[in-house]
């Protein structure tokens, strides 16, 4: 192809500017513990994650240009490498890991150590990162121009737009300090509750809820109107439909898995003991569909993946922004983690199961990689990648005899490596394409995705620990959807306990929303969830429609808006996130027989009920518009 001889980078090869400093690789660190354990929180809680990517860069505009006069585009570049890599390793993580801690709870063994969850979240990193190098000049440099990485090319717009970088950074901080607050008010000092509900009159057992929370309304204006109607709809189904049926035509009958009378459950009884096996069938039958639906598409890109293999340009170019990190280093490391994952004592996996690792990591590495240079990271179906590989590495375990709590373990161990790879590679094509636009040194880049899954490798840990000792894993609080779903998964294929016609239920759902159109993941998941944060998410869908709707505006000055409210918008999610963990961590802290969290709670004492909730909610929505149609940028201005 012409493209990568007629392309030239922002900064051209020959020019040598600030990129892998220390100023550089301390803010990235830095960022990416806090997108890591925002995006951890987020997830849990509501069961989709973010790209960190561009808050990333425009924090390190934001504080390398306004803060620390340095006008490095490279610098800022390689913060948001580091940066974003935290929040990827996060979101492979959380979709598998909190299943050994709720096994565990349930055997009486405590919970997976600290190392035990650093090693599997490192090697599926690294890999994830190895795995991708040897693809950078097929798919970013040979392919520019056909492959759009839409993430990786936006991120490299706002950092070409550096000049806006202070105005823009002080909209994300803004975004994270009233969520700080917020969240703080709402949880901490319990002035409001977060969670409103009603049950509707007449209508058995049929309940209404929301919850009052920025990161929700940040998720539905990201994610937009279409995305936030699905999974609304989900759980009006659920919540509005088959709850009231089942509490309708259940009467006194004990329906398993429930041990007691559906008269007595209530619509949270009901939604505890079968609606959420309904949507967890629904889930695992979207995850399948959208697999199965890229199939050709996978098919192809592998194909072509493994002639990009054998044709590599092995040519040792001089060129700054042609040079990756040595083959040998790439091929030597990777076989050095899969070794690690077989003979190391706190990964759960045998030989078997790192000849699956390798087998199937290699796979979706290379499909992730160039899958999301055409649809982009958030339609990457690794949650249909994640339960095909489950379903396959827990029959062949159970096949060689290593079934029970091993086995159960082992084949989680495998899907977290596995999905973390998926994540991490697709998050590296990404930035190495920003890098490639911007004119960033490969290697370096390279480099920093590993220190970025380094650091959120130690630190993810302690997160997961911090929010199950505070709340325990698929509670109301921490639900952690996609991780119970892969447990169930796990379960039935070991043990074969699980309650099959509420799966199959669920999954002929699915299959009647494919049928009549209608992206299957976004409803399901909608259906699995409490109807409270799909409502508080709809609230977010339908301010983005309306921006985007508006008469007599520009395309420009609508485009500029509804650009700054995705900034102030991810701002909520990471200050809620943020807020989330430290509140986890005042209620593990004791003081005398009373934790830390008990202690802050004023609801005793002030307690302004759901009016409170409303009144708050609403002012956090005008502030939305403040920061969109009602903003004004005193540094145009002057």
């Amino acid at each position: 192809m012409d493209n990568q001889k007629e392309f030239k980078p922002f900064i051209p090869a020959n020019k040598i500017v600030p990129e892998f400093t220390a100023t550089s690789i301390i803010l990235g660190c830095l960022l990416a513990v806090i997108f890591g354990a925002a995006n951890a929180y987020l997830g849990l809680r509501v069961g989709v994650t973010v790209s960190a990517s561009i808050p990333a860069a425009v924090i390190s505009m934001g504080v390398l240009r306004v803060l620390l006069k340095r006008e490095s585009i490279l610098e800022n570049n390689l913060v948001q490498t580091i940066g974003s890599a935290g929040e990827s390793l996060a979101a492979g993580a959380i979709f598998t890991l909190p299943a050994m801690f709720i096994w565990m709870k349930d055997w009486g063994i405590g919970s997976p150590s600290l190392l035990k969850i650093a090693l599997i979240a490192l090697c599926g990193g690294l890999l994830g990162v190895l795995f991708m190098i040897p693809l950078r000049k097929a798919l970013i440099v040979k392919e520019h121009g056909v492959l759009p990485y839409p993430e990786g090319t936006a991120c490299a717009e706002v950092l070409l737009a550096g000049e806006e970088g202070g105005s823009k950074a002080s909209v994300v901080f803004a975004g994270l300090g009233i969520a700080a607050v917020y969240k703080f008010i709402a949880d901490g000092l319990k002035l409001f509750p977060s969670e409103i509900e009603w049950e509707i009159p007449g209508y058995s057992n049929a309940a209404f809820g929301i919850d009052v929370l920025p990161a929700l309304l940040g998720v539905g204006y990201i994610c937009g109107y279409e995305i936030s109607g699905y999974m609304f709809a989900g759980a009006i189904v659920g919540w509005i439909a088959l709850i009231p049926l089942f509490a309708l035509f259940g009467a006194d009958t004990i329906l398993y898995p429930g041990t007691v009378p559906i008269s007595e459950l209530g619509f949270w009884g009901i939604w505890d003991s079968y609606i959420r096996y309904i949507g967890a069938g629904a889930v695992a039958c979207g995850g399948i569909i959208s697999l199965i639906k890229s199939l050709p598409l996978i098919v192809n890109t592998f194909a072509k993946a493994m002639k990009d293999y054998s044709n590599m340009d092995r040519s040792n170019s001089t060129l700054r922004t042609d040079q990756d990190m040595s083959m040998k280093v790439v091929l030597l490391g990777s076989l050095a983690v899969v070794i690690a994952i077989w003979l190391i004592p706190s990964i759960p996996v045998n030989f078997v199961g790192a000849l699956l690792i390798a087998i199937f990591g290699f796979f979706f590495a290379t499909v992730s990689s160039r899958l999301v240079g055409l649809v982009g990271s958030s339609n990457n179906p690794v949650s249909g990648m994640a339960i095909a590989t489950l379903l396959i590495s827990t029959l062949a375990l159970k096949s060689t005899g290593m079934v029970g709590q091993d086995g159960m373990m082992g084949s989680i161990a495998i899907g977290s490596v596995i999905c973390i790879i998926a994540a991490i590679a697709g998050d590296t094509s990404q930035d190495l394409k920003t890098g490639y636009i911007v004119g960033a040194t490969p290697r370096k880049q390279q480099l920093g995705e590993l220190i970025g899954v380094l650091i959120s490798a130690l630190t993810i840990g302690a997160v997961l620990y911090l929010l199950n000792a505070a709340w325990g894993f698929g509670s109301k609080d921490i639900p952690a959807p996609q991780a119970t779903l892969m447990k169930l998964v796990v379960e039935g294929v070991m043990e074969g306990n699980l309650p099959w016609p509420l799966i199959f239920a669920g999954a002929g759902i699915a299959i009647a929303v494919e049928i009549i159109g209608i992206p299957v993941l976004p409803f399901a998941v909608g259906l699995y969830l409490p109807i409270h944060l799909s409502a508080g998410i709809m609230f977010g869908g339908v301010i983005r429609l309306f921006l985007e709707n508006r008469k007599n505006v520009s395309k420009e000055v609508k485009k500029e808006q509804i650009d700054r409210g995705v900034l102030y918008t991810s701002g909520l999610i990471a200050g809620e996130g943020l807020v989330g963990v430290l509140l986890a961590i005042f209620a593990v802290i004791k003081i005398g027989e009373s934790s830390l969290a008990d202690i802050i709670n004023l609801s005793d004492f002030v307690n302004l009920g759901q009016i409170g909730s409303v009144i708050f909610f609403a002012l956090l929505i005008l502030t939305l518009f403040k920061f969109t149609i009602w903003y004004k940028d005193k540094n145009k201005a002057s």
